[in-house]
C-alpha cells in the first residue's frame, strides 16, 4: 500500500530505484537530474505503439515495427567485434536479428528456433535485407511487449527502454500527497489530485496538452509555491524593525535645482515610494525597475542623500569599475561639497584603499561606490544604513535574501534593474520584493531611430558611418561572435575590426568576452574619451554604461538576437541631447519571426511593451531568452500562456497574507518544487 504523504520518498536519492546502478546515476546528474522528483519532469517528447505488429513485406526502414517471426538459423562468427547474426522468417520474407556484445547462450535462449517470437525495434535495410539491430522487445509471449513505449530526451548511455522501465516505476511507487489547494481552487482543475495529474502529464496520448486541467495544476502548483516562498522572505524582511530614517526635503529641493530638466511624473512617484520606506520602522527590500535611460540612477542618488541626511552611510554596488566611476562623478556633481564621497576600486593605490577603508570604519565617509569589492569581509561600515546595486539582475532569490541580511536591520535595499519584463514575469522573479516601475522617458530624451538594412547594404551603412563621424558622433558597432565560426554564419567582432581599421585607420577600438578587465576598461576610456570614433563590440556593452556621445549602434545579425536584448543593446545610444540612430543589419532570407521582431523595433521604444511582445513570439515554456539574467525557468508553467494562474496564484497569496494562514499544509508543495535551499528558514 502507497505511504500518505510521503514525499520523501520523490526527494530520495536516484540510485533508490531498481535498475539505477552508478553508470546510469552519473548520466542523469549531468542532465541535473539529482533526485527521483527531477525525474519526473523529463517528459515524453513521442511515442511509439508496438501493439500493432507488421509483416516482414510491410515493413519501412527507419521506423519501429512490431513483428512475430520464426528463428532459423544461428550465425556466431568465430572473428572478434563481428556482431551475432540469427536468420529469422514470416510468411512473407526473412529478416535477421543482429546482436552486438551479447553471449550465444542469452541469444538462444531469447530466440530458440522454430518458434514463433515477437520482437520489436527499428529496421534497418542492408545487404539486400532488413534487420533488427540490439531489438529493444523480445518475447515469446506477444502479450508481454508493451504496447505503449514513450520517447524521451535522454543522455548518451540510456537506452529507452531503461528509461521507460524508471519512469513506470516511479509511476508505479507515487505516494498519495494530501491535498494542499482547497476545494474552491481544486474545482478550477476538475478536482485532479497532484497524483492522478502526474501520471496523465507522463500519458503519451496527453504530449503537449497545455490546456488540460491536469496540466493546469501542475503549473499551478509550482507558481503557487514561488509565490509562497517569496510571501514569506517579503514577511520575514517586513517583520525587522529598524530605526527610520529621518531627514527634510532641504537637501533633495536643493539637489532637484541642479538637474538641468524636470523630473516625471513616474520618477516622483518613485522618489516617494522609496521615501517613505526609508522613514518607516520596516526594513525597505525594494526594486526600482524602468527601461533603458528612464533616469533610475537619479532617482537612487537623490534617495541616497535623504539616507545621508539621517546620518546613515550609503554603498552603491556597480558591475563595471567605469560604471562606478561615472555613477561616482555625477553624485559629485549634485551632491554639496562637505560630503564625503569616495570610490573604491581595484585600481586605487594601497594607501589609498586603506584610507577608504578606515573611513568607512569610521564614519568619515557618507557613500561609496564600487563593484562587488565593496562587500567584501575586511570592508566593515560603522552605520550602513542602505545598499543601492545597479544591474545586478543576475541576483536570485538567495543572494538578495543574503543581501538583506548583511547590512543589519537598520540597511535598506534596493536593487535596479534596466531590463522590463512582463508583469506576470516580475510576479515570479522579483515577488519577495516590493516593486517601483519608471515608464516615462525624461522629455530631454529623443526616441532612437531604428532602421534595418540588408547586409549586402553594407557599403551604405558605411557612408552613413563616415557622415556621423564628421559631425562629431561615435559609434558602436555589435557583433554577435567573438571569431569566425565555420559551423555559424555570424559576423565575428575580429573580422569586422579589420574590416573597419582599414577604412578608418587608427578610429576603431575592439571589446570582448576575452579580454581582461583591466585593458576592457581602458578600452571603454579611450572611447569615452573619443580616442576611438568606432568601438567594435560583442554584446558586452548592453548593460549601464552612459557615452553621451554614441549617437549610432549598428547590430549585425539582429535576427539572431532576442527582442529584448535588442532593445538593451540600443540603449546604449541616445544619451546626449543629438538624434540617436540604431541600425538592425540581417541577411536577406529571414524567418518570419524575425521580420516580426525587427518592425516591433522598429515601432516601438517603449522596453515594457517590447518585452510583452517578445514573449508573445517564443514558443510554449520559453522564458524570454532571459538565460543570460539569471530568470527562473518554471518546468510547466509559462508567463504568457497561463497568465491566470499567475494571477490567480497572486490572489490566493495576498488573501493568505491577509488572513496569515498557517503553511503547514503546504510543506510538501514547498518541498518539493525547488526551494530546498532557502525553505528550511521558512516551514
Amino acid at each position: 500500500m502507497k505511504k500518505m504523504n510521503n514525499y520523501e520518498y520523490l526527494l530520495s536519492d536516484i540510485t533508490k530505484l531498481n535498475g539505477v546502478g552508478k553508470k546510469t546515476m552519473e548520466i542523469l546528474k549531468k542532465k541535473k537530474i539529482n533526485n527521483i522528483f527531477d525525474l519526473l519532469w523529463r517528459l515524453p517528447k513521442s511515442y511509439t505503439d508496438r501493439s500493432l505488429t507488421s509483416k516482414i513485406n510491410e515493413l519501412q526502414i527507419g521506423h519501429v515495427h512490431t513483428i512475430r517471426i520464426v528463428p532459423k538459423k544461428y550465425l556466431f562468427p568465430r572473428i572478434r567485434n563481428l556482431p551475432n547474426r540469427v536468420n529469422c522468417e514470416d510468411l512473407t520474407g526473412k529478416i535477421d536479428c543482429i546482436f552486438f556484445n551479447s553471449y550465444e547462450g542469452y541469444i538462444k535462449k531469447i530466440l530458440p528456433l522454430n518458434e514463433e517470437i515477437t520482437v520489436s525495434g527499428k529496421i534497418t535495410f542492408f545487404k539486400n535485407k532488413y534487420q533488427i539491430t540490439n531489438p529493444t522487445y523480445v518475447s515469446t509471449d506477444s502479450t508481454l511487449i508493451e504496447a505503449v513505449h514513450n520517447k524521451y530526451s535522454l543522455t548518451e548511455g540510456i537506452s529507452e527502454k531503461i528509461y521507460n522501465k524508471i519512469i513506470s516505476q516511479i509511476l508505479k511507487d507515487l505516494p498519495l500527497l494530501n491535498e494542499w489547494h482547497d476545494e474552491v481552487i481544486l474545482k478550477k482543475f476538475g478536482n485532479q489530485s497532484w497524483n492522478e495529474s502526474i501520471i496523465k502529464l507522463h500519458d503519451p496520448k496527453n504530449i503537449a496538452n497545455y490546456k488540460s486541467n491536469f496540466y493546469k495544476r501542475l503549473a499551478y502548483d509550482e507558481i503557487l509555491s514561488s509565490f509562497l516562498v517569496n510571501s514569506e522572505i517579503r514577511k520575514k524582511i517586513k517583520k525587522i524593525k529598524k530605526d527610520s530614517k529621518n531627514f527634510t526635503d532641504k537637501s533633495f529641493k536643493k539637489t532637484i535645482s541642479k538637474l538641468n530638466f524636470k523630473l516625471t511624473n513616474d520618477q516622483k512617484k518613485t522618489l516617494t515610494e522609496i521615501n517613505n520606506d526609508l522613514s518607516s520602522k520596516s526594513k525597505m527590500f525594494r526594486l526600482l525597475q524602468g527601461d533603458v535611460g528612464s533616469g533610475k540612477t537619479i532617482v537612487a542618488l537623490i534617495s541616497a542623500l535623504n539616507v545621508i541626511e539621517s546620518n546613515f552611510q550609503v554603498a552603491f554596488m556597480v558591475p563595471t569599475e567605469i560604471l562606478a566611476k561615472q555613477h561616482f562623478m555625477l553624485a559629485k556633481k549634485l551632491f554639496q561639497k562637505d560630503l564625503n564621497i569616495e570610490i573604491l576600486s581595484s585600481k586605487s593605490e594601497s594607501s589609498e584603499k586603506k584610507r577608504i577603508i578606515e573611513g568607512l570604519k569610521k564614519n568619515t565617509i557618507q557613500m561609496v561606490f564600487g563593484t562587488h569589492a565593496i562587500f567584501q569581509k575586511k570592508i566593515l561600515f560603522s552605520k550602513l544604513g542602505y545598499i543601492i546595486i545597479d544591474e545586478q539582475h543576475k541576483f536570485g532569490v538567495r543572494q538578495r535574501k543574503l543581501l538583506s541580511d548583511k547590512g543589519g536591520k537598520n540597511c535598506d535595499v534596493l536593487l535596479m534593474s534596466a531590463t522590463p519584463i512582463p508583469r506576470t514575469l516580475t510576479m515570479s522573479i522579483y515577488g519577495d520584493m516590493d516593486v517601483s516601475i519608471i515608464r516615462e522617458k525624461p522629455n530631454h530624451r529623443k526616441e532612437v531611430k531604428t532602421y534595418s538594412k540588408l547586409e549586402s547594404k553594407i557599403d551604405d551603412v558605411i557612408k552613413f558611418v563616415k557622415n556621423e563621424l564628421d559631425e562629431g558622433n561615435q559609434v558602436f558597432w555589435v557583433c554577435p561572435l567573438i571569431e569566425e565560426s565555420k559551423k555559424l554564419d555570424h559576423q565575428s567582432s575580429i573580422k569586422k575590426f579589420e574590416f573597419l581599421n582599414k577604412v578608418f585607420p587608427k578610429k576603431v577600438g575592439l571589446l570582448h568576452g576575452k579580454i581582461d578587465n583591466e585593458k576592457k576598461d581602458q578600452i571603454l576610456n579611450k572611447f569615452l574619451n573619443k580616442e576611438y570614433k568606432i568601438l567594435v563590440s560583442t554584446t558586452i556593452i548592453e548593460v549601464g554604461i552612459d557615452f553621451p556621445n554614441a549617437n549610432v549602434i549598428i547590430i549585425e545579425n539582429a535576427n539572431k538576437f532576442g527582442l529584448s536584448q535588442l532593445h538593451q543593446l540600443r540603449g546604449r545610444v541616445g544619451r546626449g541631447s543629438k538624434q540617436a540612430s540604431c541600425i538592425l543589419m540581417f541577411k536577406s532570407n529571414l524567418s518570419e519571426n524575425a521580420k516580426k521582431r525587427i518592425n516591433i523595433l522598429k515601432s516601438s521604444n517603449d522596453g515594457f511593451k517590447i518585452s510583452e511582445e517578445d514573449m508573445k513570439l517564443r514558443g510554449f515554456g520559453d522564458l524570454l531568452g532571459f538565460k543570460q539574467s539569471g530568470v527562473k525557468k518554471f518546468r510547466l508553467a509559462d508567463p504568457i500562456h497561463n497568465e491566470d494562474l499567475f494571477l490567480l496564484a497572486e490572489k490566493v497569496i495576498k488573501k493568505m497574507e491577509k488572513e496569515e494562514n498557517d503553511l503547514t499544509k503546504f510543506k510538501p508543495l514547498l518541498k518539493l518544487y525547488d526551494q530546498a535551499d532557502i525553505i528550511n528558514d521558512i516551514v
